[in-house]
C-alpha cells in the first residue's frame, strides 16, 4: 500500500514538473502578426500569433525614452527591433504588419522589423477614419 501511494507522489511530481518545462520552452507559430500603434506621443509594437496571443511586445517609452524623445522616428525603431528580436528568438519567422496612427514613426519601425530577419508578408493602414461622426469641438479663442 505504502508503495502505491509513493508511486503516486513521483507520477504527480512528474506531471508538475513537465508543465513548468512546457511553459518554460513555449515556442512562437512560424507566422504572426505585428501591430504597429503610432501615435503623436509613442509608438507601441505588438507581435502576437495569429490567434492573438502575445509573443512579444515593446514601446518607445519602454526603450527609456522620455518626453518628446519618444514620438522620433528613432524611438520607433528601435522598440520595434527590441520586439522583433524577441519575436525572432522565439521562434517566428513570417508576419504581417498592420500599422494605426498618423505618428512620424511608422515607417521606420517597419524597416527596423525587416533588418530584425522577419520575413513581411503583408503590409496594411488600419488606421480608423470617422464618417462624419462625432462633433469636433467649438473653434479655439486665443
Amino acid at each position: 500500500m505504502a508503495e502505491k501511494a509513493e508511486a503516486k507522489i513521483e507520477a504527480k511530481d512528474e506531471k508538475a514538473t513537465q508543465v513548468a518545462g512546457a511553459k518554460k520552452g513555449k515556442k512562437a507559430p512560424r507566422n504572426g502578426v505585428v501591430h504597429i500603434q503610432c501615435t503623436f506621443n509613442n509608438t507601441l509594437v505588438t507581435i502576437s500569433d495569429a490567434k492573438g496571443n502575445v509573443v512579444s511586445w515593446s514601446s518607445a517609452g519602454s526603450a527609456n525614452f522620455k518626453g518628446s524623445r519618444k514620438s522620433t522616428p528613432f524611438a520607433a525603431q528601435i522598440a520595434a527591433e527590441t520586439a522583433g528580436k524577441k519575436a525572432l528568438d522565439a521562434g517566428m519567422k513570417a508576419v504581417e504588419i498592420y500599422v494605426k496612427g498618423p505618428g512620424s514613426g511608422r515607417e521606420a519601425a517597419i524597416r527596423a522589423i525587416q533588418t530584425c530577419g522577419l520575413q513581411i508578408l503583408l503590409i496594411k493602414d488600419v488606421t480608423p477614419v470617422p464618417h462624419n461622426g462625432c462633433r469636433p469641438p467649438k473653434r479655439r479663442r486665443v
